[in-house]
């Protein structure tokens, strides 16, 4: 059994756990491959369209790899004004990439995001799920790699 199918097997099979089969595909995966969606839609019953649509539609779903570490800096007008310009250019330059791409070793991957709403620890930065704040530039490779 591939680990596709053990995680379509988890959920109910019924097309309202679609989001939730999409999300620990992702969760796992760190995105959706095309075979998933495949397997999802037979699975649950439901079009490959919707499944697409849905996969496509949510910020949260990738359809190409990505790293081990998502790492997000918020240049939201808080985060931007303190500084958020020069700390992703530290992170991209320290690691040779730049925002929107994912290293060959699939270790990390940056993402610029408007805001993460939390205004008040600016600058912020977010790898995977963890909000790190008040960022200074000189350090933020070094959490970067750290966490």
């Amino acid at each position: 059994m591939t680990q596709i199918q053990q995680i379509i097997d988890r959920s109910p099979k019924n097309p309202s756990s679609l989001i939730a089969v999409l999300q620990d595909i992702q969760r796992e995966l760190h995105y959706l491959p095309c075979e998933a969606l495949t397997a999802t839609a037979k699975e649950l019953g439901v079009p490959l369209s919707k499944v697409f649509s849905v996969s496509t539609f949510y910020n949260a779903f990738s359809l190409t790899p990505k790293g081990e570490r998502v790492i997000r800096i918020c240049q939201g007008t808080a985060c931007h004004i303190k500084g958020a310009d020069l700390i992703q250019e530290q992170i991209e330059s320290g690691l040779h990439m730049k925002a929107g791409e994912t290293t060959q070793d699939l270790k990390f991957t940056l993402e610029v995001v408007n805001c993460v709403g939390v205004c008040a620890m600016a600058p912020v930065v977010v790898i995977n799920e963890k909000i790190h704040g008040n960022i200074r530039c000189d350090k933020a490779l070094g959490l970067v790699k750290k966490d």
